[in-house]
Formats: structure tokens, C-alpha cells, sequence
């Protein structure tokens, strides 16, 4: 039998720093790969559900990492498996994405680097931009934004590695830049070539905005004195226990993961129930995000960041402050990754977990016999923040004590900006200070849930209401229905929630009888969300298809990771979703994976800068005869020792062992 690296790490499990070394060192050695090769991403090759279940009967499985390797002198690039435990390299795949539909793999932070140089150095853009104003003197200060490019069939993008780069003045380097943008200038770099090799250079001359909005606190020095000390208090410490990569919380069960791509991963979630773990979800994570823009102008027409298949929404994970990302008693997971070179390094702080008091979670006051009796929720979050650029994005997963998934996307940062001359107004967004413009734009996410309630096969069904018509069996007018769909095939998945008729979605174990004698289920609770509104036959909309419905059920399929497929940038469309679905394969009692995508629509306001407060967007997935009832009955009825009646803010009284009931 073969050798199986560390036989004591779990299958699901992120690569180790010692994993990722060995896995660069192997695949250079093997291949004999040159100096010139960069790796844009290095992860686990993750193990099936089924591979799981042979592991848990006792089968020893191999750890396997998957390599992106990058020729940054030739463009070629290759997919690679690793087996750790051979030591071998077992497949190395060239990708051929000088055919179309073409497609890349994501921008390294050394290119983004290696782009100011090669746009500062070009003497179109040195004329573009002193015909807007600015100096030799500025050229050294003015901040170049490399930006995925998009596609338009231009032939410089045909199976082009390039970029579009965008310019903003400073004064100063800690200037924001985003509210001087130089319009009417956009450079192309092919980052193979290093050079650029196209520049727009609008006729139109549009002056560069001057006023200053800077968001430092240097920039705030008469900061509000009447904010006193809010403070989260754990005396006894946190309720969940930690090991390794393993969580347990309030009956939960699950394991944490990462990947460059995606982020934050969650593993084999299930809940515990009579004693017994009863699985939800096998994987969760958000695959996907793009960010069209509504903008026909020059420097914003081709903008549609797919930050996660153009960047790597984990890759630019932040590392997390004590005390000012998360409140409370903190676990942190540190998360092992590769640079650009290979090199393993370690991302501190780049997960955080917490648990939050969520107000009230159930709570009766019965007059007839004076019985009161109140619960407050708690909620369990996992979470992780990254910035792409001008805008962050933090991934919030709640547990809650009813069984209850959430997950909330909060989006913050600096929004894009436009030039506006003085005397005209902004066509495309809102005006947000002096000449200056925020475009308009729509935010989507898509997750991906491989469900598995009460370990699988499962059913998808789509509910809504309707009301029923006058007769016999509605004499009064006050009947409604429900009305049930049972999703059988891929192509009777793709949906539209629909507030007015209350639609949702069900993924039920229709193998197993419920203790009302249906099938266990949960619910999926879809919030207000736009959809994409870029025309069907658009660029961005053939690239980013996934965004033009809400909901989504496909067969599960090893390789179909991504919403929008495996390489979104510079691709000119057709994968992702919409490709899967056609293959209509049978999700009726199979093994299913339910995608949502979600978003939001920003039309930007002088409230939004310099930094725009928060917006949210997500879903909820709520038990739906999951449990014979209330699992959270049996939560203890204590009052918080902490809380006191400002009344009596002197009288600081003892609550110790009291609870939130009379009877």
C-alpha cells in the first residue's frame, strides 16, 4: 500500500505550511518548472462526500494538493494534482486558453505591482493625462488602479493576459485617490508583454476634482467625545470548544476551511438532536461575486470585477484586530497559504470566531396563570473580511440555537468614482461631492450549498402561496394555498423569488419520515435581492449568467466548483451555471447542490463617501420539520448579571443565579 502523508490529518482539512512547501517542491522538481513560474494558487484537492463516508468506514485516503501554475513569460499555464502521499505529481494539465472562450487565471498581487511601472513608463499615457492638468512633478504620486478588463472580442483580448488601468491624482500618498479620478484615461496592459498595449484618451477633456477627502483619523481630529465603553463579557469564557479545524457550539458540528478562491469554507455542518448528529450541509461556502457596472462611459463601461474567479476572495483576506473586527471572546484561525513564488506563509488572524446575543429568541407571558418565561438568542459567527481594491467585503455565517443557518455578506470600502465637469450633471450614478460621481452599480454574490440533510440523497421543492377562488371550499374568501413543485431535473431549478406569492425553496430527505411523517427538511429563506439588469446578449451578463436568477439546483459535480466557472477573467462567456444546468441531469432524490445568488443595487449618494457604511445582503435557511419541535427549549432561563437600570446606575445589584421567568 502506498504511503499516506500524515495519516492523523483529516481529509478536509487545509493544507499545512509543511503540505504547500512539499507540494511547489515536487511539482518544480518533476516538471523541471522555470524561474519564471508563479503560482497563483495552492490548495487542498478536496475529498468527495462519498470519498468521506470510505474514510469513516476506515479507508486510509491520500492528501492531495491542486497547484495553478503561471508562466509570467510565456502565459501558459498549467492545473496540477499533487499526491502528497506518493510524492508524485499525477496529473499536470495544460490550459488552452489562447482558444476561445478563453479565460485566465486570477491577477497576482505581482503583477498588480509590476503595473503602475509599465503604465507610468508609456508616453500616451504621460500625454493623456498632462493634457488633464497633471505635472511631471504629480506622476510619481498619481495611484494606478489595475482592474480585471472584462470582455469585448477586441483582439488585444483574445487570449490575452491583460489588465485595464485606471489613474487618480494625489497631493500626497495618503491622499485618497478615489476622489481625484483622471477620466477619460484607461490603459491596457498585457501583463505577458509588459507593455501597454492599447490607451483610450478621451476627447472630451474633464478637469481633475482637487477637494480633498481623506478618511484617516488625522483626517477627523474633533472625533466625538460622548462615546463611552461597550464592552462584551465572557467571565467564564466562550461555550464552544475548538480542535484543530473542529468546532462544536450549542449542539453544532462542523469544521472550518479555506481556500484562495472562495475564503471561508464550512465543512460538515450538522446539529446534534436526541443525541444524535444529523447532518445539514456537507460544504458552504461563496464561490462567486461580480460587480457590473451601469456606466457607458470610457473609463467604466468594461468594469465587472468577478472577485473571487478575477482576484481570490481569500488571497486578500485581512488579518483581523483584536477588539475592532470582532467583539468579545475571540478564537482565531490563522490560515496556511502560498505566496506568488510558492513560498508558504502564514495569514494571521485571518478567520475569526465569536458568539453574539441576538435579542429575544422565544418568550410567552401567559396572564391566566402568571407563567413568564423568555429566552435570549444566541448566535455563533464565523467570519472573515477581505478587500479587493476599493471595496471590502466581510462573510459573516451565523448559527443560532434553533438550528437556524445565516449567512450576511456586509459591504463596505470606497466606491468607484467619475470626474464631472462643473455646470453638468452625472448621467450614469449620483453625485456624491463637488465634480465628482459615484456610478451605479449592482453587487451579486452566489453560494454554493452541497446539502446533505440526514446524510442525503435529497429533493428540492418550490412552495409559494396563492389565494384560492370564491366557492364551496372558500365561502368566505379567506382561504389561500400552497402550491407545491417538485424540482426533477436541472432545468426546473433556475428561479425568481417573488415576495408577492411568498415563493421558497425546500431541500427535504424524502428518505427519511419526519415525527409528523414528512420529510425533514430545510427552508430557504431568500431575501429582497436584485437581479443583474445588463441585457441578456451583454458582455458582463454571458460572463456572469449565474446573476440572472436567484436560485439554482445541480447534480453534484466534483468539477463544477464556480458560479461562473473556473477561469471568469478575460473570458468572453457561457460558462459557470447556466452551462451546468443544460446538461439536465436528474436532481430528484440525488445528491444536489442548491446555489443562491444575491446581491445588491448601489446607487451611490454623498452618504457613501469617503467610506460608505455598511450594506447587507444574504439568506436564511431556517428548519423545516427538521425537529419534532422547539430545540431550544431547554435553554437555561438565566438573566445577564451584567445588565443594570440606568435609573439605578449607582446600585449595581447581585442577579446571580436569577432567571428570566415568574411563575
Amino acid at each position: 500500500m502506498d504511503a499516506v502523508i500524515e495519516l492523523e490529518t483529516y481529509p478536509l482539512d487545509p493544507l499545512s505550511l509543511e503540505e504547500i512547501a512539499e507540494a511547489v517542491a515536487i511539482l518544480k522538481d518533476e516538471k523541471s518548472l522555470a524561474d519564471t513560474v508563479r503560482f497563483v494558487m495552492v490548495r487542498l484537492e478536496e475529498v468527495t462526500k462519498t470519498e468521506m463516508a470510505n474514510f469513516r468506514a476506515g479507508q486510509l485516503l491520500s492528501r492531495l494538493a491542486f497547484v495553478l501554475s503561471l508562466d509570467i513569460a510565456t502565459g501558459e499555464t498549467h492545473e496540477s494534482i499533487v499526491d502528497l502521499g506518493r510524492k508524485a505529481v499525477t496529473s499536470h494539465t495544460r490550459l488552452p486558453l489562447e482558444e476561445a472562450p478563453y479565460g485566465q487565471p486570477p491577477v497576482m498581487l505581482c503583477e498588480f505591482e509590476a503595473v503602475e511601472g509599465i503604465v507610468k513608463s508609456d508616453p500616451r499615457w504621460i500625454a493623456a493625462v498632462k493634457k488633464r492638468g497633471i505635472t511631471d512633478e504629480d506622476i510619481p504620486l498619481v495611484q494606478i488602479d489595475p482592474f480585471s478588463s472584462g470582455y469585448f472580442g477586441r483582439d488585444f483580448e483574445k487570449g490575452a493576459r491583460i489588465v485595464r488601468a485606471v489613474s487618480y491624482w494625489r497631493e500626497d500618498i495618503r491622499d485618497n485617490g478615489y476622489a481625484h479620478p483622471v477620466e477619460g484615461v484607461v490603459a491596457v496592459v498585457d501583463l505577458v508583454k509588459n507593455e501597454v498595449v492599447d490607451l483610450v484618451d478621451d476627447e472630451k477633456i474633464v478637469p481633475v476634482p482637487k477637494k480633498k477627502r481623506n478618511y484617516g483619523q488625522e483626517a477627523f481630529p474633533d472625533i466625538r467625545k460622548d462615546v463611552k465603553p461597550l464592552d462584551i463579557v465572557q467571565p467564564e469564557g466562550p461555550s464552544f470548544s475548538v480542535d484543530g479545524w473542529k468546532v462544536e457550539w450549542q449542539n453544532w458540528s462542523f469544521r472550518v476551511g479555506f481556500t484562495p478562491r472562495e475564503g471561508l469554507v464550512l465543512h460538515e455542518l450538522g446539529i446534534r438532536d436526541g443525541g444524535k448528529l444529523r447532518p445539514v450541509i456537507f460544504r458552504a461556502s461563496v464561490t462567486e461575486m461580480v460587480v457590473p457596472y451601469a456606466d457607458p462611459t470610457a473609463n467604466h463601461y468594461w468594469k465587472s470585477a468577478f472577485d473571487a474567479g478575477e482576484y481570490g476572495l481569500g488571497r486578500l483576506a485581512n488579518c483581523l484586530e483584536l477588539g475592532c473586527d470582532c467583539l468579545g471572546h475571540i478564537h482565531y484561525f490563522d490560515v496556511p497559504s502560498a505566496d506568488d513564488f510558492g513560498q508558504p506563509t502564514v495569514m494571521k488572524n485571518a478567520i475569526c470566531m465569536h458568539e453574539e446575543d441576538f435579542g429575544v429568541l422565544w418568550k410567552h407571558y401567559e396572564f391566566r396563570n402568571g407563567i413568564f418565561e423568555m429566552r435570549r438568542s444566541r448566535r455563533l459567527v464565523i467570519s472573515f473580511f477581505t478587500t479587493v481594491g476599493n471595496y471590502d467585503y466581510g462573510f459573516y455565517w451565523y448559527l443560532y440555537q434553533d438550528g437556524t443557518i445565516q449567512l450576511e455578506a456586509k459591504l463596505t470600502g470606497i466606491i468607484q468614482t467619475a470626474a464631472i465637469a462643473s455646470g453638468e450633471t452625472y448621467r450614469w450614478g449620483g453625485m456624491v461631492d463637488d465634480n465628482l460621481g459615484g456610478p451605479t452599480h449592482q453587487h451579486f454574490f452566489n453560494a454554493r450549498l452541497h446539502m446533505d440533510i440526514d446524510g442525503g440523497p435529497n429533493t428540492v421543492t418550490e412552495h409559494e402561496f396563492l389565494p384560492r377562488p370564491w366557492g364551496e371550499d372558500n365561502p368566505y374568501g379567506n382561504a389561500f394555498d400552497t402550491m407545491t413543485k417538485v424540482l426533477k431535473r436541472e432545468l426546473d431549478s433556475p428561479a425568481i423569488a417573488n415576495g408577492e406569492t411568498g415563493r421558497y425553496w425546500k431541500v427535504q430527505n424524502p428518505n427519511v419520515k419526519n415525527s409528523v411523517g414528512k420529510a425533514p427538511g430545510y427552508k430557504m429563506v431568500v431575501m429582497p435581492s436584485p437581479l443583474m439588469l445588463a441585457q441578456e446578449d451583454s458582455t458582463i451578463a454571458r460572463r456572469g449568467g449565474f446573476a440572472k436568477k436567484h436560485i439554482w439546483v445541480t447534480a453534484f459535480d466534483p468539477a463544477e466548483k464556480y458560479a461562473s466557472g473556473d477561469y471568469p477573467n478575460v473570458h468572453a462567456g457561457g460558462d459557470g451555471l447556466p452551462k451546468y444546468v443544460q446538461q439536465n441531469r436528474n436532481i430528484d432524490n440525488a445528491d444536489l447542490v442548491l446555489w443562491h445568488s444575491f446581491g445588491h443595487t448601489h446607487v451611490c449618494k454623498p452618504e457613501d463617501f469617503p467610506i460608505m457604511p455598511v450594506e447587507y445582503a444574504g439568506f436564511t435557511l431556517k428548519p423545516n420539520g427538521f425537529f419534532a419541535g422547539n430545540i431550544a427549549m431547554d435553554l437555561p432561563a438565566r438573566k445577564n448579571e451584567q445588565s443594570r437600570d440606568n435609573r439605578e446606575a449607582s446600585a449595581a445589584g447581585d442577579q446571580a443565579g436569577a432567571s428570566c421567568c415568574h411563575s
